[in-house]
């Protein structure tokens, strides 16, 4: 999995590529960890995402309380795959997907 990282204020945009799985989780959990600190828009960029593991949405999970506190995040770009993932744990009410 590659990640990108691109920060123009106070947005922060993070792009993982491939998969996120139990293996790749801990290295985005510590990208938006090293990043996170004075973000008011946080945007995950899935157009090159190909799957999301229960470790990656644990991920998201933990983001998303994070930003209720100082922000907003949004999901963006998700393909269809990814997005039945979240459809099937019922995570679209949660998460805002554009």
């Amino acid at each position: 999995m590659e990640i990108a990282v691109n920060r123009n204020e106070t947005t922060l945009t993070i792009s993982p590529s491939g998969r996120v799985d139990t293996t790749t989780a801990p290295r985005l959990q510590a990208v938006i960890n090293d990043n996170i600190s004075g973000v008011a828009d946080l945007i995950f960029d899935f157009k090159q995402l190909e799957y999301i593991s229960s470790a990656g949405l644990r991920v998201l999970m933990s983001t998303h309380k994070t930003m209720k506190n100082q922000g907003t995040m949004r999901l963006v770009h998700v393909s269809e795959d990814v997005q039945e993932v979240f459809d099937m744990t019922g995570l679209t009410d949660i998460f805002n997907i554009e």
